[in-house]
């Protein structure tokens, strides 16, 4: 009898999934996977789907309108027909997805690797008089963890606000006894969806992979690096970690407070009141124009996978990337293949080593139909390449958090900072050249040579792509 109850059971919630899916489902090809997975895999297909497979775009994870945010950006202009310029349509497209314009007479500081980039957060933030924000996916303790701490309750004895966001799973290992001893010295600090068994179905695949810290409203940091010993010491797997870090000056600082501002509504049920503008001293013609894209599972359009797609079909001589995550999606796998059978110069740089061997596969696994289409790919063979970067044609640039995959586009939580300014993008140019120097350069005919093994890998890996 039991037995007939529990079948009946789980037929009827097999078949409210299957309705859900078909209703909400967001691409045919995962909607007919998740089908076949359901009716095929007893119990364990509905459990992966309710952990996995879920359309946030349709059922909201958090119910927060952005729109209720909007207004706190204070843009310099509320006309759309204002964004000019060669990149207009990116400007638009970022504008309508994540509300914040492009703005003037921002102060950039290209950060590589841990070291630089901890050397210059430390000396910021020594010279916080007000707030601190600061928000990571991985906070380890370790020696910056305990330098973060004696520098928190020192700023708090001058009376500055420290708030803090940590991602519940990615920060997973971040003891009880080291926030408690954050809590103490008057951290106010949240988890972003910890781990909790009532609801961890609903919430376990969705992070937030951003790294943010803004100090007094005016001077921010983004990028690649998170709070952990092994960009200062590396680890014993990989060996030394290479990452890139912004810091920004001006209204673009600014726009990534209010980033930190929903989160922490998000995290906290409390609003922040925005910090009045500081006046940075900077001409319009020395400061760089830079526009912020936040996206989430919430979101009604992927933001960063949008940002993304504009700046590879708007490319006119040269695209560079790098990324240690490139698992592209149909849609941009079409991008990158349309364009450098156009005559553009495209180029991918991936790290050699890798700190998933499933993500490896999987990456390796567009190698053949990329190589293929005349796109030049380069192995990064020093350590761990964790940068997320895009640079074209000596105008246009981004850097921040997003990697190249579904993930990030459909499942985390991200910002970026777009640049157009010519300066920085050659910078950026430089450093992706001088970096391809020191890499191997994969040759179509060659990567065919492969075993059938490495390929059997790839398959493998490609099969769990959407998943990663």
């Amino acid at each position: 009898m039991w037995i007939s109850i529990l079948l009946a059971l789980y037929i009827i919630l097999a078949l409210f999934i299957v309705v859900s899916i078909l209703l909400h489902g967001a691409k045919p090809s995962k909607t007919l996977a998740w089908l076949l997975a359901i009716f095929t895999v007893p119990v364990g297909g509905i459990f992966l789907y309710l952990l996995l497979g879920r359309n946030r775009r349709k059922n909201k994870l958090l119910q927060l309108k952005k729109e209720a945010f909007v207004n706190l950006t204070k843009p310099t202009s509320n006309h759309l027909a204002t964004l000019a310029g060669s990149y207009q349509k990116l400007m638009i497209l970022v504008y309508k997805n994540s509300y914040f314009p492009p703005t003037k007479s921002n102060k950039l500081t290209l950060l590589k690797d841990g070291k630089t980039t901890f050397e210059s957060i430390f000396n910021a933030l020594e010279g916080a008089e007000q707030q601190i924000h600061l928000q990571y996916y991985i906070y380890e303790e370790g020696e910056l963890a305990d330098r973060l701490l004696q520098l928190f309750k020192k700023k708090i004895a001058q009376n500055v606000k420290v708030r803090m966001i940590y991602d519940g799973i990615g920060s997973f290992s971040l003891s009880k006894s080291y926030l408690k001893s954050l809590i103490a010295i008057g951290v106010e600090v949240y988890p972003f969806l910890p781990f909790k068994f009532g609801r961890f179905l609903s919430s376990l695949n969705y992070r937030n992979h951003r790294k943010i810290i803004v100090i007094d409203g005016y001077i921010a940091f983004t990028g690649g690096i998170n709070i952990s010993d092994k960009y200062l010491k590396g680890d014993a797997a990989l060996g030394s970690w290479h990452d890139m870090h912004l810091k920004l000056e001006g209204q673009a600082a600014n726009h990534l407070d209010y980033v930190f501002t929903m989160d922490w509504y998000l995290v906290s049920q409390l609003i922040i009141e925005p910090l009045p503008l500081q006046d940075i001293v900077i001409s319009d013609d020395k400061g760089a124009l830079v526009q912020i894209v936040s996206g989430g599972p919430d979101d009604d359009f992927p933001s960063l996978e949008q940002a993304y797609f504009t700046m590879i079909n708007s490319a006119k001589k040269y695209l560079y990337i790098t990324n240690p995550y490139i698992i592209p999606g149909q849609a941009i796998m079409q991008a990158l293949q349309t364009l450098v059978r156009s005559g553009v110069d495209v180029r991918l740089m991936v790290s050699e080593n890798a700190d998933s061997k499933i993500v490896n596969w999987s990456v390796r696994s567009y190698f053949e139909p990329l190589l293929k289409s005349g796109i030049k790919i380069y192995l990064f063979p020093d350590g761990f390449l964790h940068s997320k970067i895009i640079v074209s044609d000596d105008a246009v640039s981004t850097i921040g958090t997003a990697n190249l995959d579904d993930r990030s586009f459909e499942q985390n939580y991200e910002v970026n900072a777009i640049v157009y300014d010519q300066t920085f993008a050659q910078l950026l140019k430089t450093d992706f050249l001088k970096d391809a120097n020191i890499s191997t350069m994969l040759s179509y005919p060659e990567y065919m040579q492969r075993s059938l093994l490495d390929k059997l890998k790839e398959g493998f890996g490609k099969l769990f792509s959407p998943l990663l």
